[in-house]
């Protein structure tokens, strides 16, 4: 039977190492402050916006939500990004996806100053993990990495595939397990023979965006699997981009969704502000 990769408890362990750092940084008078820019009505944008209002409150950090209709136009967004990145007193800011129709989010990410960019999805942040240069990671994909690094499972010299090439997850995901010294892998959906390619692994991640499509014919005996995939069932419920009852038994570890990733993400959008916090100005970076 495969261990499971907690995502609750690591990331309640995150939070707690956040939240004494943001006690140390008020006592030095440095304000720690998350901003979000929120546009239009998409319920599960709200659902998600609200859960890091309380994620903020738990650990001390003050958040401010900007809220907008959907009429929003672009110069409106692009003004407030352009504060924000001048305002002292924000640590950093993300602008909450997706943007309602008729707005191009590509020009909003790529102006936020790497130094607040905690969501890491900028260009200029992407380009900065590429290359070595410090900056601030993409919350999931560092994530994952937290969540095998603080199991005890080692990264050097072990084979890792990933499957799924999004900007969001797959290509910073092999970029950090690179610079943990892993052999990646980068399976997409043009990818020939992917179960003999997935089968490689030691370390199996999967983040596909296809309901429960990855079984235990991708997985070989005793991999440690990664399910970066969330989905709602029709009769309720969730599940991910990995068969979990059938691969479970092969695996030596395996995260459950939900339960797995998720967590890990939030609480790595906090240790983010709070970096963020602590480096200041684009120029720290």
């Amino acid at each position: 039977m495969a261990k499971v990769l907690d995502g609750r408890t690591v990331a309640a362990e995150v939070r707690s190492e956040v939240a004494s750092e943001v006690a140390g940084l008020r006592e030095r008078g440095v304000p720690v402050r998350l901003d979000v820019i929120l546009a239009g009505d998409d319920p599960a944008s709200i659902t998600y916006v609200a859960s890091k209002e309380s994620d903020s409150e738990e650990v001390g950090i003050e958040s401010r939500v900007h809220r907008f209709s959907a009429d929003v136009t672009q110069e409106e967004l692009s003004d407030l990004v352009g504060r924000l990145n001048e305002d002292s007193a924000v640590s950093g800011f993300f602008i909450q996806l997706p943007l309602p129709e008729g707005l191009d989010p590509m020009p909003l990410i790529s102006s936020i100053i790497p130094a607040k960019d905690v969501d890491g999805l900028s260009p200029e942040s992407v380009g900065r993990l590429a290359v070595g240069l410090p900056s601030l990671l993409p919350c999931t994909p560092h994530g994952v990495i937290q969540l095998l690094m603080r199991n005890g499972i080692e990264l050097s010299g072990r084979e890792a595939v990933v499957v799924g090439r999004s900007n969001l997850v797959g290509k910073p995901l092999a970029q950090l397990l690179l610079r943990e010294n892993a052999t990646v892998t980068l399976c997409h959906s043009r990818t020939r023979d992917l179960p003999e390619v997935t089968r490689r692994a030691d370390i199996l991640v999967v983040a596909a965006g296809k309901r429960e499509m990855v079984g235990a014919e991708h997985v070989g005996e005793g991999a440690v699997v990664v399910d970066v995939g969330i989905h709602r069932k029709e009769e309720g419920g969730l599940v991910g981009d990995v068969r979990f009852d059938e691969v479970e038994p092969r695996a030596a570890w395996i995260s459950p969704v939900p339960g797995g990733v998720g967590p890990m993400t939030r609480a790595m959008l906090l240790h983010n502000t709070v970096m963020a916090a602590r480096m200041g100005s684009r120029e720290q970076l």
